[in-house]
């Protein structure tokens, strides 16, 4: 793999190092409202400053070194420190910063986008996608998403249907629309969520939700039929659509029983409903394909991304819309009374069509399913024989692992110790970043690593799961 684009300009080095830790984070706190953060806790504890990056590694301003074993937030694919980026920015910057898509206006990296993101979008089944819808965010994608969906259905004559079906846990971004199909019951806690026609199903999590005794395959299937006791609960012509990661992410990263996705298409076919795949974490090679709808054999209707599809760089995100949806809002619809400032921007299209170029070139999708993904699930499923691990498992190249309080029995620890908190803070004291959900502890790392680099991160997070061990030991909850 060619490397010598990953390196980080000198001028941003010097730049980075000149950074005053707790002045910034004394401007941080008086004036930076974070996402999903406690802010009392956060001006008690001090924000961490990242400075710089390169390759698979950040430098907070103290100057350590930490793993980003989370390719930021699941988006930094091809690695931080691309010089073909920035320079793809600054080219189309200084030709066209700016110009809207709205009034039967277009720009030249929009075309090129969507028409490239047309050819890598594989044909499956019947299912084809020739037409794009960008957007700013996988939140936005998701917004629309509702639109497309319910505009869908009262072109063929049915607006009764409207009730689009989500899972618990889910995540499909925070906007209003976003954070109601997104099954988080702390989001939905908040600004009196959900909002009306978008109900959810359970997760296919079998650590969790498993009966004992039941095998993968059984509960696959019994999870993915309470899709169709939903449905038939609400009435098949009241639903419009069912929205699904097929990995989720921000979840844990649930990683479905093969017998879910099979008998998913199923009923999704049976009752005529449409089926909405958000890959706005799987894809773009983070599963070993351009889009994971293909790994798994889906026929979706629509599809989300965002993220990897510039690899973070810069922001944009859309939906792959399929022929079936697209034609009939085509030929049928008239102005579709929907979109967004940014839809199409020429310099976030220029950026992303640079970073397919790049993942095309170095063929990390490929890499993923035939090399680094394989290698990955061997490293990880090591992690099985710790003390502290009830499970670690893996899906091309994200992987989570549960921390349980009994390895024989699996029996978890008191949600109140916050042990994968705890585990998160060994974490970045010893420079890894790994990502805890509730007890799960999870990565998702750049899809650039090598080998070695894989074998440096799994020896740090034996090294953190031994420190975790030896506190909770120390603390009387292990024995």
């Amino acid at each position: 793999m060619n490397t010598s684009t990953l390196i980080t300009p000198p001028a941003l080095v010097r730049r980075a190092e000149q950074q005053d830790t707790q002045a910034i984070q004394a401007l941080d706190s008086a004036h930076f409202i974070h996402p999903f953060t406690d802010h009392g806790d956060l001006a008690t504890r001090g924000a961490r400053v990242i400075t710089r990056a390169e390759n698979i590694y950040v430098w907070d301003s103290e100057g350590k070194k930490i793993l980003d074993a989370m390719s930021g937030l699941w988006c930094v694919n091809a690695g931080y420190g691309r010089r073909e980026l920035a320079q793809a920015a600054y080219d189309q910057m200084m030709t066209l910063p700016y110009y809207n898509s709205f009034f039967q206006t277009t720009n030249v990296p929009a075309v090129q986008l969507a028409t490239k993101l047309a050819s890598l979008a594989p044909k499956v089944g019947d299912r084809s996608f020739e037409h794009v819808f960008f957007s700013s965010s996988g939140s936005e994608s998701n917004d629309t998403n509702v639109r497309m969906a319910r505009r869908y259905w009262d072109l063929m004559g049915q607006p009764e249907r409207k009730v689009i079906i989500s899972r618990h846990n889910a995540y499909h971004g925070s906007t209003m629309a976003g954070a109601s199909l997104g099954g988080m019951s702390g989001m939905h806690a908040q600004g009196d969520l959900p909002i009306p026609n978008i109900t959810h199903i359970e997760q296919p999590y079998h650590f969790e939700n498993g009966l004992p005794g039941e095998s993968e395959a059984d509960f696959g299937l019994r999870a993915a039929r309470w899709l169709e006791e939903k449905i038939l609960a609400i009435g098949p012509d009241k639903v419009a659509a069912f929205i699904a990661e097929p990995v989720q992410g921000a979840g844990g990263v649930i990683i479905p029983p093969a017998t879910y996705w099979p008998e998913i298409q199923r009923i999704v076919d049976q009752y005529g409903i449409l089926l909405i795949c958000d890959e706005v974490i799987c894809a773009f090679g983070r599963l070993g394909h351009w889009f994971a709808y293909e790994k798994f054999g889906i026929k979706p209707d629509l599809v989300t991304f965002a993220k990897g599809v510039t690899s973070g760089y810069i922001p944009l995100g859309g939906v792959m819309v399929g022929n079936r949806v697209a034609q009939v809002l085509i030929d049928k619809g008239g102005e579709f009374n929907h979109g967004y400032t940014y839809s199409g921007h020429p310099v976030a299209c220029a950026v992303a069509l640079a970073n397919l170029e790049i993942m095309e070139r170095e063929g990390l999708p490929q890499r993923v399913r035939d090399d680094i993904g394989p290698y990955l699930a061997k490293r990880f499923a090591e992690l099985n024989d710790h003390p502290l691990v009830g499970v670690a498992e893996t899906c091309g190249f994200v992987a989570g692992l549960v921390l349980v309080k009994d390895k024989a029995t699996r029996q978890v620890f008191d949600p109140d110790l916050a042990v994968g908190m705890m585990c998160r803070a060994h974490c970045f004291k010893n420079g890894l970043i790994m990502r805890a959900v509730g007890d799960r502890m999870i990565i998702a790392p750049p899809l650039v690593m090598t080998h070695e680099q894989i074998d440096e991160m799994m020896a740090l997070i034996r090294l953190c799961l031994d420190a975790t061990l030896a506190q909770l030991r120390s603390l009387g909850h292990v024995a």
